[in-house]
């Protein structure tokens, strides 16, 4: 299997840029991505992309077909799934789940051991934590 992705030279945050190595989804070969902490974070299968200035660090995972993009971060051991949507200055993080077509943005955070899934939209200011699931 070609990778997808290759990552950049170390950045001053100490975070890397993700690059395209090939064409999927609506990336094209060459586009530079957002940032990862390690390879880890961003499958090398499916669609799954990170764009923008959007983070993604820590142990979270973002695979699938999910895109994470904007200034949104996903940390800590979050996950990112499916055909879900992380965009504008959204957080995910701690234990939280965001999967199927979900979309959090805006200002958003979900956190704890929250899930938001299925056609679920978490979007402006709002707040999902503990142990809630959105769907």
């Amino acid at each position: 299997m070609k990778k997808k992705y290759k990552l950049s030279a170390k950045q001053s945050n100490g975070l890397y840029r993700v690059i395209a190595m090939k064409d999927f989804g609506n990336v094209k070969k060459g586009e530079i991505g957002g940032y990862v902490k390690t390879g880890k974070n961003l499958s090398q299968y499916g669609d799954a992309w990170v764009a923008g200035d959007a983070w993604v660090s820590g142990k979270s995972q973002v695979s699938g077909n999910a895109r994470v993009s904007g200034n949104a971060w996903v940390f800590g051991d979050a996950r990112v799934y499916g055909d879900a949507l992380v965009f504008g200055g959204a957080q995910v993080f701690g234990d939280a789940r965001v999967f199927g077509s979900a979309l959090v943005s805006g200002n958003a955070q979900v956190h704890g051991n929250a899930q938001v899934h299925g056609n679920a939209r978490v979007y402006g200011d709002a707040r999902v934590s503990g142990d809630v699931q959105t769907k």
